[in-house]
């Protein structure tokens, strides 16, 4: 068997891995230094930037993004279980079974454990990925929760106004707006791929249908 480099095997990961680190380095810096503007308008002295990362400030900028991209991923995959689109390359066909309908064989050497283990790891092991999505939605929703009380009730403190509580703070418009805001944007993103990829084609991108492929034909093979 062809030997690849470790780069040509796991290429995608690692510059998605860079992307991600070089994002959110500027999403720090600039973060970090609109923060101590909106300081400096209270008159309040600067933070550094080791302090900053303790602020709500970053954990309401940080997780309100990732909680849409989780629950966009985690909604995505379910959805795609039950749910066709004719013609487009991110569904399954609309009649006939798929590979990944069929139920996992125990007796496969190298299946994940498990699979040959059965019983209550298999069943979780069927919904593991939905799951993890998920669980990562639940985290980022309240990690994006506190930031964004915590910094509200900063900014309340400053202004000589009325701290509110989680309960209360949950009745406020602006928690709902700033996840809102989001999750319509990864929502409006899959409806792209999903309808887009019906008519236009990338070359070598399993996201797409080859390029001669008909409207009509579903799936990415």
């Amino acid at each position: 068997m062809k030997r690849y480099s470790f780069f040509y095997r796991n290429g995608l990961s690692l510059v998605l891995t860079v992307l991600f680190v070089m994002a959110m380095t500027g999403q720090v810096i600039t973060g970090w230094h609109e923060y101590n503007n909106t300081r400096r308008e209270y008159h309040q002295a600067d933070i550094s930037l080791s302090k900053y990362f303790s602020t709500g400030h970053f954990y309401q900028a940080t997780f309100e993004n990732w909680e849409s991209e989780f629950l966009q991923m985690g909604v995505y995959v379910l959805l795609t279980v039950w749910l066709r689109q004719r013609g487009s390359s991110e569904s399954k066909k609309v009649d006939e079974k798929e590979e990944v309908d069929r139920e996992p064989d125990s007796s496969k050497t190298d299946a994940p454990w498990p699979v040959r283990k059965g019983g209550l790891a298999l069943a979780l092991y069927r919904n593991s990925l939905s799951v993890a999505f998920l669980i990562l939605f639940a985290m980022s929703y309240l990690l994006h929760a506190w930031g964004s009380l915590d910094f509200y009730n900063e900014e309340q403190n400053l202004q000589g106004k009325k701290i509110l509580s989680m309960s209360q703070y949950m009745h406020e418009s602006r928690f709902w707006f700033e996840s809102f805001q989001n999750w319509q944007s990864e929502f409006v993103a899959v409806i792209s791929i999903v309808v887009l990829s019906i008519f236009l084609r990338q070359k070598g991108s399993p996201e797409s249908k080859p390029v001669d492929a008909s409207y009509h034909d579903t799936g990415s093979s």
